[in-house]
């Protein structure tokens, strides 16, 4: 699953410094008016292609794979051929280098190194992270009783990722006692983790370490037990929880709860109230908890409420009830709530019943309070509920496009709700909101070094209208002064999978993108839940078209509106958000002119016939299983390493990553590669494949502004917009 990544340009001009760029606009007189990719450079060719191909069969029919030879992960001619596919990319980009360099400067130049995240309160301590001037890594910190006292360093991720070259760390869980802290490292990024204690008051490591394991864990509140999920060394499916005693031998932890259905995935955590550990099982569309004591940690878990098909739900605890979020009858689901000891469904009660033109998001709970996140219309807001007398009001916000969310908030005991907002905009914002006297204290924007000036950009809202007449919010975001003529560039990105909506949020560097005339637009497509739940149910299954004949659709939309012209259009997504830039340059590739597809996810068939691959089994609900005839013929109608044929397709870049455990590093490779053999065009075909990163590609918060740098130099080559 993806950070939404974007588009980012630089000003036309040799000798022009960075902090004066930042304040102009571009000139669409200047510049060149096309790509000047090298000539002549060889693209690779994968060795014994004839010799290795594979038959694949389902349902009567055999699908011959010349590619599947790269699944082999070790072969060293697999990975002589993706040290091929990066050397071609290094040639076709050599002449962009200094290009590439100059963006991460800018990008890197607008982030203030020295900061600080706002504090949180929890159990004596004010908790924060803060980055010092040229580190990659966020250091852990702390202050007991007010921020004026002197500060404790938790974990420094810096010192812990010295000398690697990927380095991937959890937040830290403190005990109950304050005393230690666990924390977990991924060295790979393949999300295989290694859990580490530190001793918090002397600051040494401790020599427990639990190998092979998750980020997922909850301590007990005997300040000596750990329950932590671990994963199936094939799949990476969360499937079971154990329970650690420090000073022990981890081999010999003890197996607290087992996940035997390969389609849902275990996790543990810890109530609000500090209560109870929860055990919850989560499939795509079904639930179950278990709770257990936190001061009984050797017990066994009790059922919340037995799993039942197409029935959704999540618990909390605080005071002497739960709460829970539930779909029940309520198809956009409703907050409900029950007693201690009363946990069955037939005892539920309504605290905000459900509205069919209201999506429930989420909530957070306070001794006096209660406040849900909302969205309406493809838009959010946040619902403040008095628990006892059961008036409500609503925060709400004025921007035609923005996102909200719940921040950090432990204390139960308080009549502040911390909440964050951005907008594309609006750099992302902390605020404080008094639930009695209805005030928001801004606690924190993250300053954009520059000279950035939120007047000098404008957001918008419009519909597409899609194939069936159903109306797709677009938001916008161009700098005042851009043209609406057709003239302008415009890069179009989504997402639209797994429910998750792709809100409209500030980016930094895609300021340099909006000074020089480009538009960014966010297509809203079905398949996410910006405007409910069945605009989930209407992008998913038998419906996945909808996804890709949605953003087509937007396309049209901005084209015909004036924003850009094909010529100028450009799309993106990653991941799901992969699979569908592969479907929409099969179906219309003359609609844009260059594509970024990030880890795509492009063998749908193959990959969800394979059940011994991370997430195939989890997610039978999200595609289809395709061990069923009629979804075996859905996917491969939109699979696009399937669909590629003999056509002329746009100008491509392609990512991946060797450790990526989400869509593995093949999946990108044999879609290059057929795209190589079978496409009609001279168009630019580039695969960069991270050799020691995974799904979320390099490290540390400068480093990987080299990978949006590169994608970023690659587009405005196409644009015809590089400097020099």
């Amino acid at each position: 699953m993806t950070a939404n990544r974007t588009l980012h340009l630089i000003l036309l001009a040799m000798t022009l410094s960075l902090t004066a760029c930042a304040g102009e606009a571009w000139d669409p007189a200047a510049g060149r008016v096309g790509p000047e990719f090298p000539q002549g450079a060889d693209a690779p060719a994968p060795p014994d292609l004839e010799a290795r191909p594979m038959e694949l069969e389902a349902h009567g029919e055999v699908r011959v794979d010349p590619y599947y030879w790269v699944r082999e992960r070790e072969n060293p001619q697999m990975l002589a051929y993706l040290e091929a596919e990066n050397g071609y990319l290094d040639a076709m980009m050599a002449h962009t280098e200094g290009f590439q360099q100059r963006l991460f400067e800018e990008m890197r130049g607008r982030i203030q190194e020295e900061d600080a995240s706002v504090p949180y309160f929890l159990n004596g301590y004010w908790y924060y992270t803060r980055y010092e001037a040229g580190k990659e890594y966020a250091i852990h910190a702390r202050r007991e009783g007010s921020m004026d006292a002197p500060e404790q360093v938790m974990v420094d991720g810096n010192a812990l990722a010295e000398g690697l070259s990927y380095f991937s760390m959890s937040g830290v869980q403190v005990s109950q006692d304050n005393r230690i802290g666990a924390f977990a490292v991924d060295t790979v990024g393949r999300r295989v983790y290694t859990i580490r204690f530190v001793d918090l008051a002397s600051g040494e490591l401790l020599e427990d370490a639990i190998p092979a394991t998750t980020p997922n864990m909850a301590w007990a509140t005997d300040n000596r037990t750990l329950l932590y999920a671990r994963q199936d060394p094939q799949t990476l499916r969360y499937e079971s929880v154990h329970r650690h005693r420090l000073g022990e031998d981890p081999a010999r932890d003890e197996l607290v709860y087992e996940e035997t259905d390969p389609t849902y995935s275990l996790y543990v955590m810890r109530s609000k109230s500090r209560r109870y550990l929860m055990l919850a099982s989560f499939s795509t569309l079904s639930s179950e908890y278990r709770l257990l004591p936190a001061d009984r940690p050797e017990g066994e878990p009790q059922v919340f409420a037995p799993r039942q098909a197409d029935h959704e739900y999540s618990v909390d605890h605080a005071g002497d009830r739960f709460v829970i979020r539930t779909n029940w009858l309520a198809e956009n689901f409703r907050i409900m709530e029950a007693d201690e000891g009363r946990t069955e469904r037939a005892a539920w009660r309504d605290v905000v019943g459900h509205d069919p033109d209201v999506l429930v998001e989420g909530f957070e709970v306070f001794a006096g309070h209660l406040v849900v996140a909302e969205a309406t219309g493809g838009l959010q807001r946040l619902r403040v509920v008095d628990r006892a007398g059961g008036g409500e009001h609503f925060i709400e916000f004025d921007e035609p496009a923005y996102r909200v969310w719940l921040s950090a908030n432990p204390e139960y005991e308080t009549g502040v709700l911390r909440y964050g907002y951005t907008s594309m905009t609006t750099p992302s914002s902390t605020f404080d909101y008094a639930m009695d006297t209805r005030r928001s204290t801004l606690r924190k924007e993250t300053p954009v070094l520059g000279g950035f000036g939120r007047r000098n950009y404008v957001t918008e809202r419009i519909f597409a209208t899609a194939e069936d007449g159903t109306r797709i919010p677009v938001s916008i975001v161009y700098r005042k002064g851009t043209p609406l003529d057709g003239s302008s560039p415009l890069l179009q990105y989504a997402y639209g999978s797994y429910g998750i909506s792709s809100f409209p949020t500030f980016s930094s560097a895609r300021l340099s993108l909006l000074d020089r005339g480009f538009i960014y637009a966010i297509a809203h497509v079905r398949g996410g839940s910006e405007m409910g739940r069945a605009w989930y149910e209407q992008g998913k299954l038998r419906r996945k078209m909808n996804t890709f004949t949605d953003f087509i659709a937007v396309s049209e939309h901005l084209v015909a509106r004036g924003y850009t012209a094909p010529e100028r259009l450009y799309a993106m997504g990653g991941s799901a958000g992969g699979l569908l830039m592969g479907a929409v340059v099969n179906l219309r590739p003359e609609l844009y002119h260059g594509v970024i597809a990030a880890v795509p996810f492009v063998d749908v068939v193959t990959t969800m016939l394979d059940d011994t691959i991370p997430l195939t089994t989890s997610e039978y609900d999200e595609w289809g299983n395709p061990n069923d005839p009629e979804f075996y013929k859905v996917m491969l109608a939109y699979s696009p390493y399937d669909q590629v044929r003999a056509q002329d397709y746009p100008h491509m870049l392609v990512t991946s990553g060797l450790h990526d455990s989400q869509v593995q590093y093949f999946e990108p490779t044999k879609w290059v590669a057929k795209l190589r053999d079978l496409k009609t065009d001279g168009n630019v075909l580039l695969l960069r494949t991270n050799m020691e990163a995974g799904h979320g590609g390099a490290s540390g918060r400068f480093e990987r502004l080299r990978e949006t740098a590169l994608e970023y130099a690659f587009l405005l080559e196409l644009a015809g917009r590089r400097d020099g």
